[in-house]
């Protein structure tokens, strides 16, 4: 799975450690360099682009990186700025850029510019870190070359886009840490291409989670920290193959007692729910689990001995209705 840490570390290498090669005619595209000095402007000529000098050559400049035979713009890096901007909308007058990062820039405000959707040829678009509001535009869904999505922690309202299902290379979406509200669109069990794994945790979502998804076989899903309700139960399977299932913190209510669980699972948290039954007996065969919690639900009876389970502190088990054994108190 592709994480927000690895993919600004890969950009910081490319960028820092492999820039383009040095020769003796300037290579930047001269329409390329006009729209940079345009965002730098938008930036308040930021003090965090001291090398963006309209005198130099910009493929050189720190936070960006040209393509090795056409020189042109394919990735912009700005981050950890402090001053109160919106973000240019002549970021989509890079034609060819294939990666977006704005991150830490918590002075960052505003909405999303449409004129995104002028970049036909981006990969990956990470806002995250940042003070922007309003919703999340439906026209991100018109991007049809997006493969990853982060727009955590900002301040992004208003429901989830239906549309943004209609993206057919999408691996991740990454939603967590806004204020949304509203249910999980439907669309999300029909997802064009490959499920992606889908992080919509810390918001306040409301509803039930569709039946749809259960149909689809995602990578990870978190729906911690919202507002959901009903049976997901539907969502596991040992035809699934999640490496994170955490759905804490919501209001589930189900009988847990004969769910089948993928053996893929490292991450299952269901703390903080009205789940109910037993722990089945299937957990044991979950050999690579590394965090596991249960707190704080309706469960009742003996916790299964085998596999993982013992490892795990009483804080991950404690808080119910009368569940047993170790780590526990012994069942009387």
């Amino acid at each position: 799975m592709k994480t927000l840490t690895s993919i600004l570390s890969l950009s910081l290498i490319l960028v820092m450690f492999f820039p383009s090669p040095s020769f003796s005619a300037v290579r930047c595209h001269p329409e390329d360099k006009k729209v940079l000095l345009t965002i730098k402007k938008a930036l308040s000529n930021s003090y965090s682009l001291p090398s963006w000098d309209p005198q130099t050559d910009c493929c050189k400049w720190y936070g960006l990186q040209c393509h090795l035979t056409t020189n042109r713009v394919i990735n912009l890096d700005i981050s950890y700025g402090q001053r109160s901007v919106h973000i240019p909308p002549a970021v989509g007058d890079l034609p060819y850029l294939e990666i977006l990062f704005f991150h830490k820039l918590p002075n960052f405000v505003g909405t999303i510019p449409q004129t995104l959707t002028k970049l036909t040829h981006l990969k990956y678009l990470i806002i995250s870190w940042t003070n922007i509001s309003g919703p999340i535009p439906d026209f991100i869904g018109q991007i049809k070359s997006l493969e990853y999505i982060n727009l955590s922690y900002n301040n992004l309202s208003g429901s989830i886009p239906p549309s943004l299902s209609d993206l057919p290379n999408l691996t991740e979406l990454n939603l967590g840490r806004n204020k949304l509200t509203g249910s999980i669109p439907d669309s999300f069990g029909k997802f064009k291409g490959t499920p992606p794994s889908l992080y919509l945790s810390h918001n306040q979502l409301t509803g039930y989670v569709p039946k749809s998804l259960g149909l689809l076989k995602f990578p990870s899903l978190d729906f911690s920290r919202n507002k959901l309700q009903g049976d997901i139960s539907f969502l596991f399977g040992s035809d699934k193959n999640y490496w994170k299932a955490d759905f804490s913190r919501n209001l589930f209510e189900f009988d847990l007692s004969k769910v089948v669980f993928p053996k893929s699972l490292n991450v299952l948290d269901l703390n903080h729910n009205k789940i109910y039954g037993s722990l089945p007996q299937g957990l044991t065969s979950l050999n690579q689990l590394q965090l596991f919690n249960v707190s704080y639900n309706r469960l009742c009876g003996k916790i299964p001995v085998g596999g993982e389970l013992q490892k795990f502190e009483t804080t991950d088990y404690f808080h119910n209705r009368c569940l047993c054994g170790a780590p526990l108190s012994a069942c009387k």
